[in-house]
């Protein structure tokens, strides 16, 4: 911690907590210079020489000189390999025990001593110096990983490794959990250690709450998500590649990836977009599902004080006539900052003030943050001691962070005996009337934190029974958390899906919940990077996720605010949210104007939610995000790879929100096809770029020719049809629920096509043709 991270601690905690946290600072240090081995002399070592292949389920091992190389093509597709004989199982991001493997799968001899394994999507050939390269079934080449490299302790202990690999000259890069610069990831070194950035945090910040080693990979020849195994704290550094390089030669693009420990193993998926997150959904477990309030408007603030706040704001809300589907309820809520508990002074009567607001289709959601306060008498920090919950250092001693509530400790997630004791505490949170829950503060953070890391790298965990310590724990603590806290309120409200999100993760953690952008900066820069984290995010497998609109701390003009709004009503996590210090974020807050303009983004999304609930449930059958880069139905259009100030919802909807100060009219680049102006009805066509008006009432919004989905109209669900192109036809689906539980609903799906002058829009199912049994708005007539 140098001097600028000090100011920083005593500006966000306070003296007093600051002071506590130097000393935490220094104790880490103390902690791990006696409980973790000293890294002396090393020894590198590469595969070798290839010497026999052994054929199995799905493919093989290869036995090098000095390693072996496991290779399996599972069911779904899916390929995994793993050095030093490495399996896939135990992962968690797995969901189970992971695929079964494909029998047609073949491990067969190849040129020049190597060896290759040929099935239906894709085949793998491996070189007789370990090189792997990774080919679409007609031998295009799509990636090639160079021979490994590990750096192991002469004395013993764990090896650190190195990965590098190629793909095409034309390919883009995107992914690795939540990135603030992209969602293309150009040229750097990107961190994969999760990290609390110490603050409000910006496009150039890196690394943040949530890495994960999944890349998505976008070129002509195809593309494809590399997923590589292991927790341990790593850099990723990618070089984007250029066609034409050096007397007319391609200069290939190159990724390289430097891991601390933890095996070397992967996954790697082949194939169009959609068929990739599906691949990856089925191999890292379904998306959760949340209750459709969820899907709806929901403020937070850190700050509001008492319940007569509480109260204050849903009544503005109502007076204004603004749709609120949930309050959420920050650390100031809590007695003393302690989790689990309640300020009975300023909210005595937290269980009415739940019902009162349920009863006007108002959930309260809680933060939970996993710092327990160390103060015996304390209800959460004596149970957990009972059940010897707390992550302890190598000597035997429960770690200590300083967090909001000073000296605290930290469950150890990575136990199911501790996950199964955490999930029980949210009955108090039932108790309460609390609805969801927001995990925070869950890299984990100890106030330590400012520029150094966390917990102990020496603590130790048990990591489900195997032990380790804090090296290998670090990045899935977060995950383990929304497992401890899903599977809990599954036990505890059996009837009801979780609404759970968290701030920290890992790859898997759609099984329980979502995301949101933590302390994004206030500032155009900050707006951009909002909907980058979302478009990244949803390309590693989790669709729910949004930003703190406006950002958390500063004070946003109000055209920011505006534009920042208008960009969050679109979003899946739709969610407005500041530090206290930022002053109040509600729309009324920022004139006349904005409040006029605000309005009409809640109405529109409002009048979205039926298809919103759609996209919840596509995203659960089929792993696809709600907002997908424009490029997803055509990978191979380089010019929509580039774009990244737009984006898909679903497949009928596309988004150009403004993202700079003063615009009134922006560039929109469109996909190929027919698109309307959803304002004007104006017809477009792509590939190509339009220019349109972006006033401060709206952001441009435009439909797919052809599309049906579903809204919300004056007497219920309508279906909104946008008018095919000329000799086509077009569609769309819609799925309905009751709002939450567990029944599988059924999914309608409707054509559109010109029939008899008109526009005709059909139901059509196993049992043929009928007509739809909602209202039907055809739009695109003019």
């Amino acid at each position: 911690m140098d001097g600028r991270d000090l100011v920083r601690s005593v500006r966000v905690i306070g003296s007093g907590r600051a002071a506590r946290g130097v000393r935490a600072a220094w104790r880490r240090r103390r902690i791990d210079a006696a409980g973790l081995p000293r890294r002396g002399a090393e020894r590198a070592r590469v595969p070798g020489q290839v010497e026999s292949a052994e054929p199995g389920p799905g493919g093989g091992v290869i036995r090098f000189s000095r390693s072996e190389l496991r290779i399996m093509v599972a069911v779904n597709g899916a390929v995994f390999w793993g050095w030093d004989g490495a399996a896939p199982g135990p992962s968690y991001a797995l969901a189970g025990s992971g695929p079964e493997p494909d029998p047609r799968a073949v491990l067969e001899p190849d040129k020049d001593g190597g060896w290759r394994v040929v099935a239906e999507r894709v085949t793998v050939v491996v070189s007789r110096h370990g090189a792997v390269e990774v080919c679409t079934p007609g031998g295009v080449v799509l990636r090639r990983e160079l021979p490994p490299r590990w750096w192991e302790p002469v004395e013993g202990g764990v090896g650190r490794w190195m990965q590098r690999a190629e793909v095409a000259a034309d390919a883009r890069f995107f992914g690795l959990g939540g990135r603030a610069s992209g969602p293309r990831l150009r040229d750097g070194s990107y961190g994969l250690w999760n990290t609390d950035p110490g603050g409000s945090f910006a496009p150039g910040d890196d690394p943040l709450y949530l890495t994960m080693p999944v890349q998505l990979v976008v070129a002509d020849a195809g593309t494809h998500l590399m997923f590589y195994d292991t927790t341990w704290d790593g850099t990723v550094v990618l070089r984007e590649g250029e066609e034409g390089a050096g007397s007319g030669h391609d200069r290939a693009g190159r990724c390289e990836l430097r891991m601390d420990g933890g095996p070397l193993r992967c996954w790697v998926m082949v194939g169009p977009p959609a068929r990739v997150l599906l691949t990856w959904a089925s191999l890292t477990g379904a998306p959760a599902l949340p209750p459709a309030w969820a899907l709806g408007h929901q403020h937070a603030r850190w700050g509001f004080g008492s319940e007569q706040e509480v109260r204050r704001i849903v009544a503005g809300y109502q007076e204004r006539g603004l749709p609120l589907d949930a309050v959420h309820l920050d650390i100031d809520h809590y007695d003393d900052h302690r989790v689990f508990t309640v300020d009975r002074e300023r909210f005595p009567k937290l269980p009415v003030l739940a019902e009162e607001l349920r009863r006007d289709g108002i959930r309260l959601v809680s933060v939970v943050d996993p710092a327990v306060k160390a103060a015996p008498g304390d209800a959460v920090y004596d149970g957990g001691t009972a059940v010897d919950a707390f992550v302890r250092d190598a000597s035997g001693r429960p770690v200590r962070g300083v967090v909001w509530a000073g000296e605290s400790v930290y469950p150890d997630f990575t136990h199911p005996r501790v996950r199964q004791w955490w999930g029980g505490l949210y009955e108090e949170r039932l108790e309460q009337g609390f609805a969801g829950f927001w995990h925070d503060m869950n890299e984990p953070v100890s106030f330590n934190a400012f520029g150094e890391p966390t917990l102990p790298r020496s603590a130790r965990h048990a990591l489900e029974g195997r032990g380790g310590d804090h090296r290998e724990a670090h990045n899935v603590y977060g995950l383990c958390m929304a497992r401890a806290g899903y599977e809990g309120l599954r036990e505890l409200a059996p009837q009801e899906r979780p609404f759970l999100f968290t701030r920290s993760g890992w790859a898997g953690m759609q099984r329980y919940g979502g995301t949101w952008s933590g302390d994004v900066a206030t500032g155009w820069p900050g707006l951009r990077a909002s909907l980058s984290l979302v478009l990244g995010l949803g390309l590693c497998g989790v669709p729910y996720s949004g930003p703190d609109v406006g950002g958390f701390d500063g004070s946003p003009s109000p055209e920011l605010y505006l534009r920042w709004f208008q960009l969050g009503a679109y979003l899946p996590l739709f969610r407005t949210h500041a530090s206290h210090r930022a002053g109040r974020r509600e729309p009324w807050e920022f004139g006349s104007e904005v409040l006029e303009h605000a309005r009409a983004a809640l109405l529109e999304r409002r009048r979205l939610l039926p298809y919103f609930v759609t996209l919840s449930h596509l995203a659960r059958r089929t792993g696809a995000p709600y907002v997908r880069p424009v490029w997803w139905s055509a990978p191979e259009d380089r010019a929509l790879r580039d774009c990244e100030d737009t984006f898909l919802l679903g497949d009928s909807l596309l988004v150009a929100p403004v993202l700079e100060p003063g615009a009134d009219r922006r560039v929109v680049r469109l996909p190929r096809g027919r698109w309307y102006d959803t304002a004007t009805e104006r017809a477009y066509e792509g590939p190509g770029q339009v220019l349109v008006d972006a006033p401060l009432s709206r952001i441009p919004v435009f439909a797919r020719a052809g599309a049906v989905l579903p809204v919300r109209g004056d007497t219920g669900l309508e279906l909104e049809a946008w008018a095919p192109a000329p000799g086509r036809t077009g569609g769309g689906l819609v799925i309905r629920d009751a709002g939450d539980g567990w029944d599988v609903p059924e999914v309608e799906r409707y054509v559109s096509r010109h029939q008899g002058g008109k526009v005709a829009v059909t139901r059509e199912g196993e049992d043929g043709v009928s007509e739809p049994e909602w209202p039907v708005r055809v739009r695109g007539l003019g």
